[in-house]
């Protein structure tokens, strides 16, 4: 079996997506690259997240050839790939349909720099892009047109992409962003939130991205 360690921790980080409420059934989906073949560990479509293992992961090339993997990879590959294509530092990419982060998606809402979480994490506000369907290269398109300095970005009627230089980074950008979309729900129940100068935002950001 190729690729065996990254194999496991994109399995991991799949199984964790479940863990962590970001993801039910068959939604959603963690892939990897690496770094040396430039080949993409990714989810196959339709599988059980409880019951996947190392093995049923699929390999493909950076244009979408099946290198290794008895299943068919996620519906989202292309995707992942155009990603991958377009931003070579990306070594994870996670999609999910996470709950309260989604819930922003399906009003074509940003989600506002109004924590020190999120200045923290994301340097800004979380954009939600334009509504455009999964036809074509137009979901990645979307996706770096609305990229910022933070590692997610939310469609329109859809849910939430997350990305780092591993899989487990790209883990973290999603509970985070799930986390702080939560929190940001809660206080539009009794206010409505203001976003941080963007001075703050600024020093939050430095700080933890430099001397945290």
């Amino acid at each position: 079996m190729m690729l065996e360690k990254l194999r496991e921790e994109v399995c991991k980080v799949n199984k964790d997506l479940l863990r962590c409420n970001l993801v039910t059934m068959h939604s959603g989906n963690a892939s990897g690259r690496d770094f040396e073949t430039n080949l993409i560990v990714i989810k196959p479509s339709g599988v059980d997240y409880d019951l996947l293992q190392p093995e049923d992961l699929v390999v493909v090339d950076i244009e979408g050839k099946i290198v290794e993997g008895k299943l068919k990879p996620s519906v989202d590959t292309p995707h992942h790939l155009f990603l991958y294509k377009n931003k070579p530092e990306w070594g994870g990419i996670i999609h999910t349909h996470s709950n309260y982060a989604t819930s922003f998606a399906a009003l074509g809402k940003n989600i506002p720099a109004c924590l020190t979480a999120i200045a923290d994490e994301f340097g800004e506000e979380i954009i939600c892009t334009e509504y455009v369907s999964n036809e074509g290269n137009k979901i990645g398109e979307a996706i770096l047109r609305n990229l910022g300095r933070g590692p997610a970005v939310l469609l329109k009627h859809h849910g939430v992409f997350t990305f780092g230089k591993t899989p487990k980074a790209a883990l973290k950008a999603a509970v985070m962003v799930e986390d702080v979309a939560k929190t940001v729900h809660l206080s539009m129940l009794i206010g409505s939130p203001e976003s941080m100068p963007r001075k703050e935002i600024d020093k939050w950001w430095n700080r933890y991205h430099t001397t945290y």
